[in-house]
């Protein structure tokens, strides 16, 4: 059982080798079918459909990007309504200290940025990034990953994983072969 634990702990996973898109989508598919759930799935270009034969939930970069935008509007609008009817209460030409209308260009200028810098940000945390060190780029072949080969990943982190049947289940698929990750 320790020898057990132990092997799982030096391995991030198992990765299987794939020549073209279309047999790499076929497992991918048959693997989320088979109930792994942590698995992933690389090619040098993008293949239609992998997102979803992988399981990805819905992306929530759209909210994060929307709640940004929120944030900008407001902190444009309280800013603007402090600075005038507040801090330096100057009544000119009779208008109004809260002139909303006034207000809207400087509003309109920080609810782009915010909701732009929420992008640039919220994509970056929700991606995991920056990530200077993945184990299978201990994987030799792996470096073919940005040219020709297809690869498709399950982590030993799967509740499903186990290195035996997992390696019959992604050799099965018709792999060029399965490798080992360690971590």
């Amino acid at each position: 059982m320790v020898e057990v634990e132990t092997m799982k702990k030096n391995i991030f996973g198992l990765v299987a080798e794939f020549d073209n898109p279309d047999r790499l989508l076929e497992a991918t598919r048959r693997a989320h079918e088979a109930g792994y759930r942590k698995i992933d799935a690389t090619s040098p270009y993008p293949v239609e459909g992998l997102a979803e034969a992988l399981g990805f939930p819905r992306n929530r970069v759209s909210l994060v990007v929307l709640l940004g935008g929120i944030l900008g509007g407001l902190t444009g609008y309280i800013m603007q309504y402090f600075i005038a009817a507040v801090y330096y209460p100057i009544n000119s030409g009779g208008r109004p200290l809260n002139s909303w209308p006034a207000f809207i260009v400087i509003t309109f200028e920080l609810t782009i940025l915010g909701a732009a810098l929420a992008a640039v940000l919220g994509m970056l945390a929700l991606n995991g990034l920056p990530m200077p060190y993945h184990p299978l780029f201990n994987v030799p072949a792996f470096q073919l990953a940005s040219r020709d080969r297809f690869f498709l990943v399950v982590e030993a982190g799967d509740p499903r994983f186990d290195q035996v049947t997992t390696r019959q289940f992604l050799l099965s698929l018709n792999p060029r072969e399965v490798l080992d990750v360690a971590r």
